[in-house]
């Protein structure tokens, strides 16, 4: 790694001492101001330069215990100060290949590159810090290699593959749509509350209820708005490519056929402006914290057409003659329009608002599947992704005859599954959809996308 990295990963260590001292003495002010009188103020510098110093210590012995190698077959990290650790990235099983850059790292040049594989959560593995042009070449130096480019002795390194722009998201919209958000209205609608009872009541302490709320949702549009800031999207040879971030800036490459299953959404309030967001399920990506649910964004918002787009990356055969006319259906129409096949009359007793909207249909590549009439959603799995099947029934949908038809995915934000088909319906599926899986997974081709002898 870069001989930089111990400073740039030791300003973590002063950052949590930061917050223990601010938290600490945010308990006692009065002994705070007591601690900084006279001389008191050179035992907070010491202890700080202490922390600096250990900090340094320590992640420059961890710099000097890191090791990683390269060959055609995997990646290899060796760390570990006490305890030794060995990872092993496998290249056929790699599924993105991700460039981060946090402030500081960014201003001193340098880079992470982190390698998302199969095998869940934890199974990835991180090289930092590398100098921003050789993690660049790193990473397309591994793309080559899990497409399976191999190149001879002496032969020069594989350059990067160059990138088409086909999608970007301005930050005037990006703001828009946080503001229509449904958090916005739900932030909205409190405060007014709270500013009546506050007014009937006379009682000021009311206006104290407001501050965590504020505070949460400060933290919720700085943290959306820093990762999502100036968002493009690419196409190339390596897949597909994503970049955005205000601080700390993320290039992604999600080699093709990796995607497991996107989502299509539109909460109440973007219906106007006709705005989706389409998120994705990558394995390797769990997208459980923020960090990780930034990571399986394809679009944070855009309009119908971005939208189409989008999709296209990931499918650009959706198997049906007019994928545009099938995807209008199922984003905003209802009832068996574009041969959707729907719940029975019956199962509004279960969902009386959306029963008509939910609803699935199958083409020649994947399984659309509709549902949600305040939040719509639009889920799309290719059968050579489809993990299993299952089904699902209640005691009220056993009474009613009715059944729902899960499928299940990798980790992500993604979740397809259609409630309340009549029961034969989502046992024929269930059937269908396991031999269409089948097919689809023995008819795949290989994923070494880039050898010559891959090419169907």
């Amino acid at each position: 790694m870069h001989p930089v990295t111990p400073a740039v990963k030791a300003w973590k260590i002063l950052a949590v001492a930061a917050v223990i001292a601010v938290q600490q003495a945010g308990e006692n002010l009065r002994q705070a101001g007591d601690l900084l009188q006279g001389r008191g103020w050179l035992v907070v510098v010491g202890v700080i330069a202490a922390v600096v110093v250990l900090g340094l210590v320590y992640s420059a012995i961890a710099w000097r215990m890191t090791r990683f190698a390269v060959d055609d077959e995997s990646v290899y990290l060796h760390s570990g100060i006490l305890f030794r650790q060995q990872r092993k990235a496998r290249l056929d099983r790699l599924q993105a290949v991700d460039v981060v850059q946090p402030l500081l790292a960014r201003i001193l040049g340098l880079a992470e590159l982190k390698l998302e594989v199969a095998g869940g959560s934890g199974s990835g593995v991180s090289l930092a810090f590398l100098k921003e042009d050789d993690a660049a070449a790193l990473r397309a130096e591994l793309l080559a290699r899990a497409a399976g480019v191999r190149r001879t002795e002496g032969e020069p390194a594989q350059p990067a593959a160059p990138e088409q722009k086909v999608l970007e998201v301005p930050p005037s919209r990006l703001v828009a749509a946080m503001l229509r958000s449904s958090a916005s209205f739900v932030l909205a609608f409190v405060v007014v509350l709270v500013v009546v009872v506050t007014v009937v009541t006379r009682e000021i302490g009311s206006v104290l209820v407001l501050i965590p709320g504020i505070l949460g949702a400060a933290s919720f549009y700085w943290t959306r708005f820093s990762r999502e800031f100036n968002f493009r999207a690419a196409i190339s040879p390596d897949g597909i490519g994503l970049r955005h971030g205000l601080l700390e800036q993320r290039s992604q490459t999600v080699p093709p056929g990796r995607v497991q299953a996107l989502q299509l959404t539109q909460g109440p309030f973007w219906r106007r402006a006709g705005w989706w967001r389409v998120e994705m399920n990558v394995a390797g990506y769990s997208g459980g914290s923020e960090a990780q649910s930034a990571e399986n964004v394809l679009l944070p918002v855009g309009d119908r057409d971005d939208t189409l787009l989008a999709v296209w990356l990931v499918l650009p055969d959706l198997g049906v003659a007019d994928p545009r006319e099938l995807l209008a259906g199922a984003m905003d129409g209802s009832g068996p329009d574009q041969g959707f096949t729907t719940p029975p009359r019956r199962a509004r007793w279960l969902d009386p608002l959306a029963w008509r909207r939910t609803g699935f249909v199958v083409t020649d590549r994947a399984l659309v599947i509709r549902t949600g009439r305040i939040v719509r959603r639009v889920a799309i799995v290719p059968h050579e992704r489809t993990q299993s099947l299952g089904l699902e029934q209640g005691p009220l949908q056993r009474r009613l005859g009715v059944a729902t038809f899960t499928v299940h995915s990798t980790a992500g934000p993604v979740s397809p599954r259609v409630p309340h088909l009549d029961g034969y319906v989502a046992r024929d599926l269930l059937t269908e959809q396991s031999a269409r899986a089948r097919t689809a997974r023995a008819g795949a081709g290989p994923e070494l996308w880039l050898r010559p002898e891959a090419t169907p």
